[in-house]
């Protein structure tokens, strides 16, 4: 039987990466933006819009039972040459996305006052909060199908295609949230549910454009019953490298979500603190994201193609950048903590422990880093059930236990939640670099590669 050996050509990760990360800014951007839109109506606005947003990224985690590996089948399929196969599965997820869409939109609409008395949202943020995560209901259908739509167009290396729609998205948000949510001539000012309203807007306008980028440069025409069909074959080769991938989500967001229950657990002006930093956390840490969603298109189709030890140099070059970026990137952060924080608030207490807080994501962000390229690089390879199962325990005991036990049991409030952050993510990323650097991940791409074609002897 023959051997491949021919290398398949991938773009250069710089040229994967820049529009990823563009694409990872503007959407921080917009939480930073409607973080500050928030805070200026009030503190308790600015709490009320970042507890309500924390609930619903977690309900988006759903999601992730197809969006982690939708890219990884369709990449390993056009690596593979199989593009008849890729374009099956990217119409199957069309489908899975309608009804995890309104189970979450369901979840959100009539689970809101249940879910925020969950993570003991303050009396006085409450009442803003939950008719806020209510209007978010419709948004989150929306960006079901957008967001698996994307990442096909990513996975058949469209990266500036998707960046062109996610800018054309959130502009169009931005320009209707300012009047929705203040008031302009004869509309009313609606305060954070405007902001839902123009976010539902501007997602029906970047689904359409999907639609219409998916006709043009993939040759893709999503048909009436691909919107809720639920392919068994299709799917199921996405829920072997998605289901893994989600429950690792599910577990960090839960347990992340303690630590936001304990923040608000410390009052209302802590959890504004908090909603601060990991607002500016999110600008710090875009560049590793935006690395790590590279590396898993770019071994994917390495994977595909049977070229493993390319795949394995790609992830070693791609950490080491990854990890000196995010620790300067951390440590300008920290120095500019006062000046980045008056964006949100000019309260002294809250500069004051949000600039400490920031100093610890110097030593937090490398840890993550490890996590954001190397997980996503295993997950591409085939071994998408280790992440879940080595760091359950430590997201467990470390992040969602150290939470509560450092910031409330023994009083240091925040600094301590933040430790607790740190702690998990440098536990989890060690394990999972030594898991790659061993090779403990080949046996997983080789069985990836026989099943796209079994008839090709794959060269370790």
């Amino acid at each position: 039987m023959p051997v491949l050996r021919t290398p398949i050509r991938t773009p250069p990760m710089f040229n994967l990466a820049w529009p990823l990360l563009v694409e990872l800014g503007l959407g921080i951007a917009s939480n930073v933006v409607g973080t500050a839109l928030a805070s200026r109506i009030s503190d308790e606005n600015g709490g009320a819009f970042a507890i309500a947003s924390q609930v619903s990224a977690t309900l988006f985690i759903l999601f992730r039972i197809i969006g982690a590996g939708v890219s990884v089948v369709v990449t390993q399929n056009l690596g593979g040459g199989q593009r008849d196969a890729a374009d099956q599965v990217a119409r199957a997820v069309v489908g899975a996305s309608t009804w995890l869409g309104v189970l979450t939109a369901v979840l959100a609409l009539f689970g809101a006052h249940g879910l925020l008395h969950l993570l003991n949202a303050p009396a006085q943020v409450f009442p803003i909060a939950a008719p806020f995560l209510m209007a978010l209901a419709p948004a989150m259908l929306l960006d079901a199908w957008n967001a698996s739509m994307a990442s096909v167009m990513r996975a058949h290396l469209r990266t500036r295609d998707t960046l062109v729609v996610l800018i054309i998205m959130h502009v169009s948000h931005l320009v209707m949230a300012i009047p929705l949510m203040y008031g302009w001539g004869p509309l009313p000012a609606l305060g954070l549910p405007g902001y839902a309203l123009a976010l539902a807007l501007s997602r029906a306008i970047g689904l359409a454009l999907h639609l219409m980028m998916w006709r043009v440069h993939l040759q893709l025409t999503v048909s009436r019953d691909d919107w809720w069909r639920l392919p068994r074959r299709e799917l199921a080769a996405v829920l072997h490298i998605g289901l893994p991938g989600a429950a690792e989500n599910i577990a960090w967001r839960l347990a992340f979500m303690v630590s936001v229950a304990t923040a608000a657990e410390l009052g209302a002006k802590a959890l504004a603190t908090q909603a601060y930093v990991l607002q500016l956390m999110g600008g710090v840490m875009m560049f590793s994201i935006a690395t790590g969603l590279a590396v898993e298109i770019v071994v994917g189709y390495l994977i595909g193609a049977g070229q493993l030890r390319e795949a394995h140099r790609v992830v070693k070059r791609s950490l080491a950048r990854g990890l000196i970026v995010s620790l300067l990137t951390a440590a300008c952060a920290a120095l500019a903590g006062h000046w980045l924080l008056g964006w949100f608030t000019q309260d002294a207490d809250i500069l004051a422990a949000g600039a400490a807080l920031l100093w610890i994501t110097v030593v937090l962000e490398p840890g993550r880093t490890f996590n954001l390229v190397v997980i996503n690089a295993l997950r591409a390879a085939g071994d998408a059930r280790f992440p879940v199962m080595a760091g359950a325990f430590s997201m467990l005991f470390v992040l969602a236990g150290g939470s509560w036990l450092l910031g409330v049991v023994l009083g240091w409030g925040l600094p301590g939640v933040w430790i607790a952050y740190a702690a998990d993510e440098w536990i989890r990323g060690l394990i999972m670099w030594r898991r790659w650097q061993t090779h403990a991940w080949v046996p997983h791409a080789r069985s990836s590669r026989k099943r796209l074609r079994p008839a090709i002897v794959v060269e370790g």
